[in-house]
């Protein structure tokens, strides 16, 4: 009886834990064993701004746009090395032939709708142009990612404009990042429940560099829902071809990387790769119109690149290879919490043609999560 007393106020307090939305820093679940850094989010890499543009018109339009600042100076006159990796490529990741190709990124990364890359494309060099040194400037990269949010949203009605991607980008901030029904993260679904945006972070022990790896996600993709192993999607009935709805489990996921190490190009790809794993971890299955990438940057001002070279040569002190495995398991662990955190704060939506996209149900996963113990019972 006092057993069943005690679970009854534990299932209690949870519960307003989570009506109040809270991620999963504020339940008693931990997701791998790095520690978290001090905000959970990717903004505890230091200078890492995050901004969002939250479009929600009449019973049609759910969408936006988020922005993410590697730092707070002119970003085409410093550059911070960078890498992508492509999971599935079914999709429209505008600029990245180019980081791969030069090892850098030298524009805020933007996140919207699919059909809007072209607007914030434009945004973002109209944004560049401009800055104050950049007035002889004639190419500039845009790095803009997208997932498909026209289940909720009027997507062919592109009405993400201009103004909107500047907006999040001039809101760009450190500090706390906002979650679920926000900005790119608006009309997104991931396992049949209303997806969004989720950030997650770990901070390395100062024996294993002292590092921070930061992770902000755009969620929007299918499969089996696993939470700290597990099958909570099987368990809710609820997962990749088991229904109708669910049949269609193509959506996208973009994943972006952040880091204080300093990594080169080719470290931050293989960095990248690891993200991956992450949402390996959460049940995603990669699709075939799964349009699935990772975008990973070093925020190290010792190896950033400059626009004007005044020496013939660039020397970098770079983390080696054999120091790489600790940042390899935070990039894992910070993503697949991002993933998880994107599902618990958002909310049910209902936008184009009155459909109905639902929530999470919270009281139900953790009982599932309870039962298998991985739940730990303070109380």
């Amino acid at each position: 009886m006092k057993e069943s007393f005690l679970f009854a106020s534990f299932l209690f307090f949870l519960l307003n834990t989570l009506n109040a939305q809270q991620g999963l820093s504020e339940l008693p679940l931990k997701i791998g064993v790095i520690p978290r850094g001090e905000l959970n989010a990717i903004t505890d890499v230091k200078g890492v701004k995050v901004g969002h543009t939250t479009l929600i018109k009449g019973d049609s339009i759910r969408t936006g746009v988020t922005a993410v600042l590697p730092h707070g100076g002119n970003i085409f006159q410093q550059k911070v090395p960078a890498a992508v990796f492509v999971g599935n490529g079914f999709g429209k990741l505008a600029g990245s032939t180019q980081i791969n190709e030069l090892g850098n990124i030298e524009t805020p990364i933007i996140l919207t709708n699919t059909l809007n890359v072209p607007t914030a494309m434009d945004a973002v060099i109209k944004y560049t142009l401009k800055l104050p040194g950049n007035e002889n400037v004639r190419s500039v990269n845009a790095v803009v990612g997208e997932t498909n949010d026209g289940y909720l949203n009027d997507i062919r009605g592109q009405h993400v404009k201009i103004q909107d991607v500047l907006s999040a980008i001039k809101k760009a901030k450190t500090g706390k990042v906002a979650e679920g029904n926000i900005g790119a993260g608006t009309g997104t679904i991931a396992f049949g429940y209303k997806g969004g945006i989720g950030t997650s972070s770990r901070k390395l022990p100062k024996s294993l560099g002292g590092y921070t790896v930061g992770v902000l996600v755009q969620s929007n993709f299918g499969g089996v829902l696993q939470i700290n192993g597990v099958p909570v999607g099987q368990k809710l009935g609820n997962y990749s071809f088991n229904n109708d709805l669910l049949n269609n489990v193509d959506g996208s996921c973009m994943m972006v990387v952040a880091t204080d190490a300093p990594l080169n190009n080719r470290n931050l790809e293989r960095l990248a790769k690891r993200a991956f794993l992450g949402l390996a971890k959460t049940g995603g299955i990669a699709s075939n119109g799964s349009g699935d990438y990772v975008i990973a940057f070093s925020t190290a001002e010792g190896i950033r690149v400059p626009y004007k070279i005044e020496t013939e040569t660039l020397q970098q002190e770079v983390v080696p290879n054999d120091l790489m495995s600790p940042l390899f398991m935070a990039a894992i662990e910070a993503t697949e919490e991002a993933i998880l955190n994107s599902l618990f704060m958002a909310e049910t939506t209902t936008g184009f043609k009155g459909r109905t996209i639902k929530a999470l149900p919270r009281e139900e996963v953790l009982k599932h999560l309870k039962d298998a113990g991985v739940l730990e019972d303070k109380h």
